[in-house]
């Protein structure tokens, strides 16, 4: 995809953009983070998959990566480039967020994990949130389904639920062993 704007087109973003410039950014704000949330995801599955929770964040991990194709076509459809520096500022910001301390010198502890479902939880928040916004702009928008987002924003829903119970699952371990 061409990251830049064509020269017969208002910019879209920057100094000077318009309501569709700053849909843009916008956009790209939510596709950095959902980059950074499919990693975070793909991860905590891998570093579960042995667990009780590891078949649930599996399933997880593969629906945040089709929610991240799915804000992919609908940037397309708008005709918004993908700002790749973006994408892999939050990629790398993942990679290094995954060396904070964990009470533990190597290995994982239980805190990781725990810390790991908050960070997902409040992924999904924010994706359920620009669900809703592009809901909103799709009133005026006819690029947009309305339906499809519809069934993006329940699913975001689903997943706030979902990690809501890994979340006290995970809660009740890491701290009974205190």
């Amino acid at each position: 995809m061409n990251e830049q704007p064509r020269t017969d087109e208002a910019p879209t973003d920057g100094p000077g953009a318009d309501g569709a410039g700053l849909l843009g950014i916008y956009l790209n704000d939510h596709l950095a983070g959902a980059t950074a949330g499919m990693e975070r995801a793909r991860s905590l599955a891998g570093a579960l998959r042995g667990s009780p929770s590891g078949p649930v964040l599996r399933t997880l991990a593969e629906e945040i990566t089709e929610d991240r194709a799915s804000l992919l076509a609908i940037m397309d459809a708008l005709g918004v480039p993908v700002r790749h520096y973006k994408v892999s500022l939050a990629w790398a910001a993942e990679k290094v967020g995954r060396l904070k301390s964990n009470g533990r010198l190597v290995g994982r502890s239980p805190l990781t994990s725990l810390v790991e479902l908050e960070i997902l939880r409040l992924g999904v928040l924010g994706k359920a949130a620009a669900w809703q916004t592009l809901r909103q702009v799709a009133e005026a928008d006819g690029r947009l389904d309305a339906g499809q987002l519809d069934e993006l924003l329940a699913r975001a829903e689903r997943q706030q639920d979902t990690l809501e119970e890994l979340r006290r699952r995970q809660t009740t371990e890491t701290f009974q062993q205190a």
